[in-house]
């Protein structure tokens, strides 16, 4: 096989990974909206749910977030995985707020 040959087959297989790739970002993307939306969460941390919806629920997390997607539309949404989003969810509420004050707390203001 030439090196021509060899690198027309290695973009074929990394232009099919794109291709599947694509519609799955798409959907973890309307995911995190979905969950920014409910929590005023920041992107990151709204990710950072998603994943851990999709590892507590040992699903993908693309799969999770078409089952959050198909909630926020008015369907059902497997048990597990909408258990695993209220504790993700109430996890971050209790999380303390970041400090956006890079003063130490105890000195003065000014």
């Amino acid at each position: 096989m030439t090196d021509l040959a060899r690198a027309h087959e290695r973009l074929n297989v990394e232009v099919e990974d794109l291709r599947r790739a694509v519609p799955s970002r798409a959907v973890i993307d309307q995911a995190i909206g979905v969950v920014i939306a409910i929590s005023q969460l920041s992107a990151e941390e709204s990710f950072g749910v998603l994943r851990e919806v999709s590892q507590r629920s040992n699903v993908k997390i693309r799969e999770a977030s078409a089952h959050l997607v198909a909630f926020a539309r008015g369907e059902a949404m497997p048990e597990a995985e909408r258990a695993e989003l209220d504790r993700a969810l109430a996890r971050c509420a209790a999380a303390p707020e970041p400090r956006t004050d890079r003063r130490r707390p105890d000195s003065p203001a000014g």
